[in-house]
């Protein structure tokens, strides 16, 4: 236990048999249990982490590769069944320094957090050790996220370094979020919803020989288009169907008199190409007042959203 808090750690594993073992072997001795998912592996990743030796140890296999939020997911579910308080979710590569736990689980607790994560930009001495494309795909992605996510005071949303306490993991609609690569995101959108308090907590990161399939152009070409659908997934649910706010009503007409101001003035400029005749000044008024009209009820559903962050 940690603080009198039921601590246990969820293990999501794919191939990892060169490194789950010292992942357990140095896991703190105030967690409680350690749930270690096999995710469909294809080498000895299950049988080197049951030969652990260690008692709080379970090997949970899923059958088939389901993807990091997926085995995640089924941890989250064995650690619910056994009563814990607190859950730790720390991937079997080995990245997660077990020693800097303490930190979420004090952000946890003392801070009256619902989910903590790790930030490794709040270290500048370690970003300069993150491989390159690690950085520029957590800048590509982190503005869009919080976009997608209304959590404005987070950064660093690929970390998966989290804790989050239970009472928090039960209101989660835990098969609506996303199974692969896009979990950390996803589960940031859901807990906005239920206005739930994120904060982001200092963090390091380990990286030696582990191999790594993150594929920074399918990243770029497959999260947006998934950030933007949960971004209007998240304005429906929570300032529409759980209760209503001018900010769903000023994104929507904002986002139609953009929508007409650029569609008309595109309009306006390719009949004036195809007629060679100069567009009444009218005309041009009437888009550019809807583009500036839309924009600004934009900018002012962000400024609101911004004020709704959970704090």
């Amino acid at each position: 236990m940690y603080r009198d808090m039921r601590v246990h750690a969820v293990v999501p594993a794919y191939n990892e048999r060169d490194f789950v073992g010292n992942v357990i072997r140095t896991m703190p001795a105030f967690v409680d249990r350690i749930f270690v998912v096999d995710d469909g592996s294809t080498d000895d990743t299950a049988a080197v982490a049951a030969a652990s030796g260690d008692a709080r140890v379970e090997v949970v296999r899923t059958g088939r590769n389901l993807g990091v939020g997926g085995a995640t997911i089924a941890g989250y579910r064995r650690a619910l069944a056994e009563d814990a308080q607190i859950v730790v979710k720390m991937d079997g590569d080995g990245q997660m320094p077990p020693d800097e736990l303490p930190l979420l689980l004090d952000a946890i607790i003392d801070q009256r957090a619902d989910y903590a994560k790790g930030n490794r930009f709040l270290r500048g001495a370690f970003i300069h050790r993150m491989p390159r494309r690690r950085i520029v795909g957590n800048v590509v992605l982190t503005f869009l996220t919080k976009l997608a996510s209304g959590y404005w005071n987070v950064f660093d949303p690929q970390n998966g370094y989290t804790a989050i306490r239970a009472a928090a993991l039960r209101l989660l609609p835990l098969d609506r979020i996303s199974p692969w690569f896009f979990f950390e995101n996803d589960m940031l959108v859901h807990l906005n919803i239920l206005s739930l308090r994120v904060v982001d907590v200092p963090m390091s990161a380990v990286y030696g020989s582990e191999w790594s399939d993150l594929n920074i152009p399918q990243v770029i070409l497959r999260f947006p288009p998934l950030l933007v659908r949960r971004f209007a997934y998240r304005v429906l649910e929570k300032y529409v169907i759980r209760d209503f706010s001018p900010i769903a009503l000023f994104l929507a007409v904002g986002m139609i008199g953009l929508a007409f101001g650029v569609g008309f003035g595109a309009f306006l400029w390719i009949r004036s190409f195809i007629i060679w005749q100069p567009t009444p000044t009218g005309s041009i008024m009437l888009s550019l007042l809807a583009i500036v009209l839309g924009f600004q009820l934009c900018l002012q559903a962000i400024v609101l959203d911004i004020q709704e962050t959970p704090r």
